[in-house]
């Protein structure tokens, strides 16, 4: 029998963030898996022995581990989690790798500890913990200060409230025997910490700088163990994940020149600490190299960098010349996507995921080749058959071809035939690819042909594709604007499906999307209703204009509209969906959580109250306690019931009843 999304759900296993040991004979990780009955998500923190010469084993009961780091020495492995008291209940620990030992909590944190590194003469450890302001020491809310809101961002999605909880550096002693420092208290926020050889200050980068939220720029800094702040960059671009070389002489990072073209595409840089001038090294590759999955900074190893990049449905490992003499060299397959990276001594991880294969641990081999160290999805995979996908270029307007995949049902017929499910991506900066995807699984489990595309607006390719939905009047890159030739391409990678597909019924087409994805479902109601049976709009976008002032990153927009909605409010209006409820006439499936800060849900309100206004066939669906990731990190249960409530309604309006 094919698998339910209760099977898929509650059986997925994926591995985390790896680390190597100094000497690359040890790796560590994090493994996470569903506990239904607690509704929630189990991490451990994992070691393995490189040579595979022992099996894998748990060092962490968890179950809420993660951020595993080697001390210099490789005694000791650093590692975050969740056992403090009501108060504190955020931790940071270290533990012994090999012989006897107890683990030694070394912070207390009521906010979350992130992006521990130790100090390089393993004495310190520093962290990124946010610094809550004196309103909170009132655990009564309703007895609570009024918030004074001064700048935009004052909330964030997946945080709540962070105008008055910036996030600090922090440094603690390895022997826990004195409390963290902070050492960059105010009301602006670092992060990413990266030692200086010495261990007497870090790099690390920040909004340090009174019009961060208008200009969007983010600098690096150094920072003394003293707190003393030096400005590194001077407000000209975003620069972000620094990694200092191993001389101290350079800091590799990410980012751009331009803060309102990030990150079409990030780029890999180097500032020159003598000149304070920067260069970038990766530009004979126009990718992004802030891959959606996640991103960490440059890895120094070997004389090189090391960083991930989106290509065409792949994230690739790269090998970068600091210096930018030769161009970016491929490390991993162009079948993989992988989700984070270490590397020490001459050793090479990654966490990677094939088409059908959720992330394991895999070590990269002088041939290119990926060498698995873990197989915690082992009994998945063989109990619910993942379906293989075919990769095609479909052909759209301006004599673009257009990367498409396809899913068929288990056991498919070519000659039988079957409904389509046409699935479009959020971002729209984001990509569908070789990864293993539990939406699209669970969709072919259920008789479902799956369809999806990276239309022009995605990232895996050169800049302009994804500037190409750019507003019409940007400043520096213009384009046609969403809605326009990202419709064309998604209509075209169907339309190729469909002719490649005979069974493929073109009479039983649904589509659905998330976020942007969702904005692009809405839209094909209004523009296309006709091609479809039924359409499921999730978290999306549906007026672009009150989006522009509901939104968390609310004033951002710009830097894909090209002007603000005080500049041009026609523009947001004009490329709303809701301005054209009028035409909406399919079955529609509206899903939303109802702490969405990224789309609020009024965005679904508005939707929902027109349709039915205009007595058309609409539902409705609020997940509570929810937020904008419901569908990737949502309770198991929820994630649950929306897959459920998404077959349902595809059934009821694609597939007939006999």
């Amino acid at each position: 029998m094919p698998a339910t999304p209760a099977e898929i759900i509650s059986g997925l296993t994926s591995v985390q963030s790896p680390a190597v040991s100094p000497d690359g004979r040890l790796t560590a990780f994090v493994v996470q898996r569903t506990d239904v009955g607690a509704n929630r998500y189990v991490r451990q923190v994992w070691l393995a022995r490189v040579d595979g010469t022992a099996p894998p084993r748990p060092i962490t009961a968890g179950p809420d581990d993660g951020s595993p780091t080697f001390s210099p020495d490789g005694r000791l492995l650093a590692f975050t989690s969740r056992r403090g008291e009501e108060r504190r209940p955020h931790t940071l620990h270290v533990v012994p790798v090999d012989g006897p030992g107890e683990t030694i909590c070394l912070a207390r944190r009521d906010e979350p500890i992130v992006h521990p590194v130790w100090s390089p003469d393993g004495q310190l450890l520093a962290f990124v913990s946010r610094k809550r302001s004196a309103a909170y020491e009132e655990r009564e809310v309703s007895k609570q200060a009024p918030r004074e809101i001064t700048r935009f961002f004052s909330k964030s999605e997946g945080l709540g409230w962070v105008h008055d909880r910036p996030e600090h550096i922090w440094i603690v002693p390895a022997t826990g025997a004195e409390d963290p420092t902070d050492l960059t208290p105010g009301p602006f926020s670092f992060r990413s910490p990266s030692w200086f050889p010495d261990s007497a200050s870090l790099a690390v980068s920040g909004e340090g700088h009174e019009t961060w939220d208008r200009d969007l720029a983010t600098d690096l800094y150094r920072v003394s163990l003293a707190g003393e702040l030096d400005r590194l960059t001077q407000g000209t671009g975003t620069f972000v994940e620094p990694s200092v070389s191993p001389d101290g002489t350079r800091i590799a990072f990410l980012g751009s020149d331009d803060p309102e073209h990030y990150p079409f595409n990030a780029k890999i840089g180097i500032l020159h600490l003598d000149t304070r001038s920067h260069d970038f090294v990766s530009e004979a590759l126009d990718r992004t190299f802030m891959p959606f999955h996640g991103s960490r900074e440059p890895v120094w190893h070997d004389g090189h960098l090391l960083a991930t990049a989106e290509d065409r449905g792949a994230t690739v490992l790269f090998e970068v010349d600091p210096n930018g003499a030769r161009p970016p060299r491929p490390l991993t397959p162009a079948d993989r996507v992988v989700t984070s990276f270490a590397a020490s001594g001459p050793s090479v991880v990654v966490s990677a995921a094939s088409a059908t294969t959720p992330v394991e641990l895999e070590l990269v081999t002088s041939s290119g080749l990926l060498h698995p160290l873990t197989a915690v999805s082992e009994r998945f995979v063989a109990r619910t058959a993942p379906r293989a996908m075919e990769h095609f270029l479909a052909p759209s307007s301006g004599g673009v071809e257009v990367d498409t995949w396809v899913l068929t049902p288990p056991d498919f017929d070519p000659a039988g035939s079957y409904p389509v499910l046409l699935n479009v991506h959020g971002g729209p900066f984001t990509q569908y690819g070789y990864s293993y995807f539990d939406e699209v699984q669970i969709q072919a489990a259920a008789g479902f042909v799956v369809v999806m595309c990276n239309p022009r607006g995605s990232s895996g390719r050169e800049a302009a594709w994804g500037q190409a939905i750019n507003g019409p009047r940007h400043r520096s890159a213009p384009g046609t604007g969403w809605g326009s030739v990202d419709v064309d391409d998604v209509l075209a990678a169907l339309d190729a499906a469909l002719g490649r597909y005979p069974a493929a019924d073109r009479t039983r087409v649904g589509m659905l999307g998330g976020s942007y994805g969702g904005y692009m479902a809405s839209w094909l109601a209004g523009h296309h209703g006709d091609r479809f049976g039924a359409i499921c709009s999730e978290r999306a976008v549906n007026n672009l204009l009150s989006e522009e002032w509901n939104s968390d990153i609310a004033t951002m927009f710009r830097i894909e509209h090209g002007v603000t909605h005080l500049e041009d409010p026609s523009l947001y209006v004009e490329r709303s969906p809701v301005t054209y409820v009028r035409d909406m006439h399919v079955p529609l499936l509206i899903l939303h959580s109802e702490n969405d800060f990224r789309c609020p849900i009024t965005q679904a309100e508005e939707l929902f109250v027109a349709l039915r206004l205009l007595d058309r066939d609409v539902t409705f669906f609020r997940f509570p306690d929810e937020g904008h990731e419901l569908s990737r990190s949502g309770s198991p249960q929820h994630r649950m019931q929306r897959a459920e409530l998404q077959l349902e309604f595809f059934r009821k309006h694609l597939v007939p009843t006999t």
